[in-house]
């Protein structure tokens, strides 16, 4: 057979880690990595942490998977603390992102649904979105290498530029059901957007009755230096998804909603047979016991601006490569002036891990509880590797 076991549909890099301590990924033949990528965003207490480990040992021992036709304990206590701590009154459990944004997804429809306004179904979206890989969030991005080969895709998006509230304002029209925004683009290139934008959609959802909806998959739990990033914002969505470190390295997302929002999402209009299973919600448990404090947001956000400003003070030694900086808290991205990829390959080739993104950009993702001298080693390599990179040609 041609094809490999693992369907070849990632890139995968030589870089095969099979142990993880702290910032650090170890591979199969002992080769040490300083992990800036943290899963994309993922392992936001870095690897083996001893409270979400321990966590995730004690349930396993005792219980990981019944069904969703029981009561959950496990599920409704996260629920609650996550609504205490959010916007939020009411939560669905998924496996992933993706799965979260297939829910706010639906809850937005349904809502328009059950106030007889059938014909508001269409998501205004933004250019160079990344919601997820399914039909539906594909469908509601631009991008060629995302849709090229799925059509027809499904209706009910419409994209215009990222941050142009007017833009989103002209595209406004009787089947409008509301807007589905990453409050900072991740694979678009860490892209914050600007106050004035999304101050500007949620007056728009509140003049007309629609659906605020955010993707804060990348951006949330903590990785902004807030627990999520609609509260730098001065708003609050109506409906919300969160993965990646929610679970800390454990698969899990969730879609939450207020009230109002989840009005049509009564019993048979979605599920999940493993979303909020118990072996999940322990480790968001612990998750949360660890960063869902002042204490910690305040580090992080003191953690962002001395990496922010070593990058800052770095990028003029090597003006023939790097252009800027930007992001929040511990979600920055390096814009480079010739092909991030390319970088980012090298990197791995210097033991330091990164994300490439579109723009040119490099993400810099390291988990949330990072120190000092990560900070330094970090630096010191990134900027030796910097010094000895040869830019590629231009093809």
């Amino acid at each position: 057979m041609a094809i490999t076991p693992l369907m070849p549909v990632y890139p995968r890099s030589d870089v095969r880690p099979v142990r993880g301590e702290g910032a650090y990924l170890y591979g199969e033949n002992g080769e040490k990595y300083l992990d800036f990528a943290a899963g994309i965003a993922v392992n936001i207490l870095g690897h083996g942490h001893p409270h979400l480990t321990k966590a995730i040992q004690e349930q396993a021992a005792t219980l990981m998977h019944v069904s969703n036709l029981y009561g959950s304990p496990q599920g409704e206590a996260f629920a609650k603390r996550l609504c205490d701590l959010t916007f939020a009154d009411t939560v669905f459990f998924t496996n992933s992102g993706v799965e979260a944004i297939e829910c706010a997804i639906k809850t937005a429809r349904r809502y328009h649904h059950v106030h007889d306004n059938r014909h508001k179904h269409t998501l205004i979206t933004f250019k160079q979105a990344f919601h997820g890989r399914t039909m539906a969030a594909i469908s509601a991005t631009d991008q060629p290498k995302m849709v090229d080969g799925f059509s027809p895709l499904l209706p009910g998006f419409k994209v215009v530029e990222f941050d142009n509230l007017e833009a989103a304002k002209a595209a406004m029209d009787e089947t409008t059901a509301g807007f589905l925004v990453e409050p900072v683009q991740g694979e678009g290139g860490i892209r914050p957007a600007s106050k004035e934008f999304l101050q500007g959609l949620r007056a728009l959802c509140d003049e007309h009755d629609l659906m605020l909806v955010l993707d804060e998959v990348q951006c949330g739990v903590a990785r902004s230096g807030t627990l999520y990033a609609y509260e730098q914002y001065g708003i609050e969505p109506d409906i919300m998804a969160s993965a990646k470190g929610i679970g800390g390295g454990f698969p899990l997302g969730a879609c939450l909603a207020t009230e109002k929002a989840a009005a049509g999402m009564v019993i048979g209009t979605h599920g999940s047979t493993y979303g909020g299973n118990p072996l999940a919600m322990a480790a968001a448990q612990a998750v949360f016991d660890v960063v869902a404090n002042e204490e910690f947001l305040g580090q992080v956000r003191a953690t962002s601006e001395r990496l922010r400003s070593a990058l800052e003070q770095m990028i003029p030694n090597h003006d023939h490569l790097f252009d800027s900086v930007r992001g929040l808290g511990l979600m920055l991205g390096v814009r480079l002036k010739s092909d991030s990829r390319a970088f980012v390959s090298y990197l791995r080739t210097r033991g330091i891990l990164t994300v490439a993104a579109g723009d040119n950009v490099m993400r810099v993702l390291p988990p949330l509880n990072i120190e000092e001298s990560h900070i330094r080693e970090f630096i010191d390599g990134l900027s030796a590797a910097a010094a000895d990179y040869e830019v590629p040609e231009a093809a």
